[in-house]
């Protein structure tokens, strides 16, 4: 006799674990409590990159959705070892080791892109985001090759066709409103249904795949600090830890860094939730995540980052909880026409907040917010502090630097010297948190006593201890589908 098995979440981890149950014979069942416009999650707010071990394009190949492409040919894919995601991944915690979760995640994270697709989940070089042309090459820069196509929103679709063929059943307007717990295990959820009606769905497992607690201020409140209050929600409104406060209710242990989150730099007049007037694929031109080609300002017209410390990869996630210590919680990225034509298509949105000028007093003098004397006064003695005599070159490193800054720009330092230049207004979004339920290696969730809960897992941002201080760019999709799959097969073995 099949198991029986509640998914609650429609999102990534929560459609592989849904994917992973259906194979291994399960009725799986996915309970969701937006309607079918906004379901999806988080998931349908990125960009679709998924980060994770790799050591030739020759491993990259069966991943392709084209592997024929003629651009391949003329690509440099570089590598990302294990060794390399350990390090990347080390470097966020702050002097800790790496965790079992984090452990998990690198050493699965090849196998279940293959796994994905087996299932119909293909995906394609991120040629737009992730590579700069050089030597009539594309050459790739940060470890991060492929994305879904569609992004996000097709990686969510192309999952929940491959959920719908195996068989799956997803519900809307459906919210889990407790777990039951009986016997020593859990056999059930209690659910609010589309006609608003409560009612009791039984199951042998369930899984829980519904997101953090950024959408919550209360929670953010609790858990992170007072000034999170203020913080944009870059994705979904759903997000509010229903999931993980279901789970301390019956005695689940919290597990990770309960103030860490993914925070970004954002479009200053976003609104205050993922913009549902566009549709979900456009959403992400919110972000404002190329600070790394000029310089940010806050208020009082002072830099307050080093802007070209690493990658962008490796900062935009950290970024965001900058700008919101900041006064007002705002800040300005400024560039110059030498790097215009390498700003990502966000900045290019019809959506986008800028000013404009052929002159740098002309431009602070349109930025109300903002000390104009100490502003220009930082960017004449910005552009004094370059070395003029590196190269600049986005594909690497380049060491272009300024001297006698505080603090300094490490790479990839231009002078602001060429017309027009423009001003982007930017506050924090948050994207994700990382403080959740404590799993173990079969994601199955473990309560305060160091016991497994039984017929109870967890995947995707409700997994705590993957991220601690910060994370590599595309990682946080690939945990979600890591420990969904785990979490799919546990619940249906």
């Amino acid at each position: 006799m099949s198991k029986k098995i509640i998914v609650v979440g429609s999102g990534n981890a929560a459609l592989c674990a849904g994917i992973a149950a259906l194979e291994k014979g399960a009725e799986v069942t996915i309970i969701e409590k937006a309607n079918e416009q906004e379901a999806g999650g988080n998931s349908k707010y990125t960009a679709g990159a998924m980060r994770f071990v790799y050591n030739s394009k020759e491993d990259l190949l069966p991943l392709l959705l084209n592997p024929n492409d003629e651009k391949i040919s003329i690509t440099e894919f570089g590598s990302y070892t294990k060794d390399k995601f350990q390090k990347d991944l080390l470097s966020f915690n702050d002097g800790a080791p790496l965790s079992l979760h984090q452990h998990i995640l690198i050493d699965q994270s090849y196998d279940t892109l293959r796994w994905l697709g087996t299932h119909n989940i293909k995906f394609e070089p991120i040629y737009s985001r992730q590579t700069f042309k050089k030597d009539g090459k594309y050459v790739f820069w940060g470890g991060l090759t492929l994305e879904a196509k569609g992004e996000g929103v097709g990686l969510v679709e192309a999952e929940l066709r491959e959920f719908l063929r195996l068989g799956g059943k997803i519900v809307y307007n459906t919210e889990a409103k407790a777990l039951v717990y009986k016997n020593d295990r859990i056999v059930g959820t209690d659910v609010i249904n589309a006609d608003g009606i409560e009612e009791f769905l039984s199951a042998d497992s369930v899984v829980l795949g519904c997101g953090g607690f950024e959408a919550n201020s209360e929670m953010r409140a609790k858990f992170m600090g007072e000034e999170w209050v203020k913080a944009k929600v870059r994705g979904t409104k759903h997000n509010t830890g229903a999931g993980i406060a279901m789970a301390l209710e019956i005695g689940a242990d919290f597990n990770g860094n309960p103030k860490g989150c993914h925070a970004t730099p954002m479009d200053r007049n976003m609104p205050n939730y993922g913009n549902e007037s566009i549709p979900y694929i456009e959403r992400k031109h919110y972000r404002k995540i190329c600070y790394f080609l000029g310089i940010m300002l806050n208020k009082e017209g002072k830099r307050f980052v080093d802007e070209g410390i690493n990658f962008r990869n490796y900062t935009y996630a950290q970024f965001g909880r900058a700008i919101l210590n900041q006064p007002s919680n705002v800040a300005w990225q400024i560039f110059d026409r030498q790097v215009d034509d390498l700003l990502y298509g966000e900045y290019k949105f019809w959506d986008a907040s800028f000013f404009e000028s052929d002159t740098i007093e002309g431009l602070i003098d349109q930025i109300d917010d903002i000390d104009k004397g100490q502003a220009l006064k930082t960017i004449k003695t910005y552009n004094k502090a370059v070395d003029s005599s590196g190269s600049f070159d986005p594909t690497t490193l380049d060491g272009k630097r300024t001297s006698g800054l505080t603090p300094n720009k490490t790479n990839w330092a231009n002078k602001l010297s060429q017309p027009p230049y423009k001003a982007y207004p930017v506050t924090c979004g948050i994207t994700f948190t990382y403080g959740g339920l404590k799993v173990n290696k079969d994601a199955a969730v473990i309560n305060v006593e160091g016991a497994v809960i039984k017929g109870l897992y967890a995947c995707g941002e409700m997994v705590g201890g993957v991220f601690y201080n910060g994370y590599p760019g595309g990682s946080g999709l690939t945990s979600g589908s890591v420990f969904g799959r785990l979490a799919g097969f546990a619940a249906a073995e």
